[in-house]
C-alpha cells in the first residue's frame, strides 16, 4: 500500500471522477504523497489510463481503478465495502464528478439543464457520502472533499441550474459536517467533511486549445491537486464544515 513514505502514507484514498484532467492530477499527486489511491469513473478506458499514468508517475505506488456508476447508491455502496475490505481502511473520499451546463440569458434555462446536473453534481455526492460516511468516521484521518464553485454563493442569469446544483452539493457536503462533528463529542471532530471552492479549472489541453486565453482566476488541476492534498495535513476541526478558497471570494 502506497510507497511507504510521503506524508500520506499508509492513507486509502477514493476518488470519483479519477478520469478527466482533475482526477489524473489528484491520483498523482496522492499517489506521490504515499496513498494508497482508488479511482473510479463510468469510462473504464479514461480511467485505465489515468490509473496507469499515476502509478508511472509516482513510481509505482498502489494506484487502482474501479468502474462504478455513482448514480446507483447500491453500487457505490459496495465500491466503498470492496475498498474497505481490500485494503483495511478508507482515510478519504475526494468528488471530482463534474459537469456544465449553462444558457445565455435566465430566460432561455432549459431546465433540462437542471435533470442532468442534478444527477451529476448533486445525487453522486449524496451516494458516495451515504456509502462513504462510515468508514471515514472509523479512520483516524477521514477526508471528504468536494470541489465546488464560486457561483454557488454568487449566481448568474445563465448559470442558474448549475449554481443550484453546486450550491444544493455544498449544503448536502455541509450536513456530512455536522455528522462528523456530532459523532467527535466534546473533543471535536477526528474526521472532516470540506468544500475546496475554485472559479473554474484549467488544464494544459485547454491552454493548448485557446493560445491567447488568459483564464483569469482559474485554477490550474495541478494546484488543485495539492491543495485536495494539504487537506489532511490540517486538523478535522480546522477543515471540517468550511469553504477553502482556491479563487477570489465573491
Amino acid at each position: 500500500m502506497g510507497n511507504g513514505n510521503g506524508a500520506l502514507s499508509g492513507a486509502v484514498i477514493a476518488v470519483a471522477g479519477a478520469g478527466g484532467p482533475a482526477g489524473r492530477a489528484t491520483l498523482r499527486r496522492l499517489a506521490e504523497a504515499g496513498a494508497t489511491v482508488v479511482g473510479a469513473d463510468n469510462d473504464p478506458q479514461r480511467l485505465f489510463e489515468a490509473v496507469d499514468a499515476a502509478r508511472y508517475a509516482s513510481g509505482g505506488a498502489t494506484v487502482t481503478g474501479d468502474t462504478v456508476d455513482l448514480l446507483d447508491l447500491r453500487s457505490t455502496r459496495e465500491w466503498a465495502t470492496h475498498i474497505e475490505k481490500d485494503f483495511g481502511r478508507i482515510d478519504g473520499l475526494v468528488h471530482l464528478v463534474g459537469g456544465w451546463r449553462g444558457s445565455e440569458t435566465f430566460t432561455k434555462t432549459s431546465l433540462d439543464d437542471w435533470d442532468f446536473l442534478e444527477l451529476l453534481l448533486i445525487r453522486t455526492v449524496q451516494h458516495t457520502t451515504l456509502a462513504f460516511h462510515e468508514a471515514l468516521q472509523r479512520s483516524e484521518r477521514g477526508r471528504y472533499v468536494l470541489i465546488s464553485a464560486a457561483g454557488a454563493s454568487r449566481p448568474t442569469a445563465g448559470n442558474a441550474a448549475y449554481a443550484a446544483a453546486k450550491a444544493a452539493a455544498e449544503a448536502w457536503t455541509l450536513a456530512l459536517a455536522d455528522y462528523f462533528r456530532k459523532a467527535g463529542g466534546p473533543e471535536g471532530p477526528t474526521s472532516a467533511a470540506a468544500i475546496l471552492v475554485v472559479k473554474a479549472l484549467v488544464h494544459d489541453a485547454m491552454r493548448a486549445d485557446r493560445p491567447n486565453a488568459k483564464f483569469a482566476g482559474f485554477t490550474d488541476v495541478g494546484d488543485l491537486a495539492e491543495a485536495i492534498a494539504e487537506v489532511w495535513s490540517k486538523p478535522a476541526a480546522e477543515v471540517n464544515g468550511h469553504h477553502l478558497w482556491l479563487t477570489e471570494k465573491p
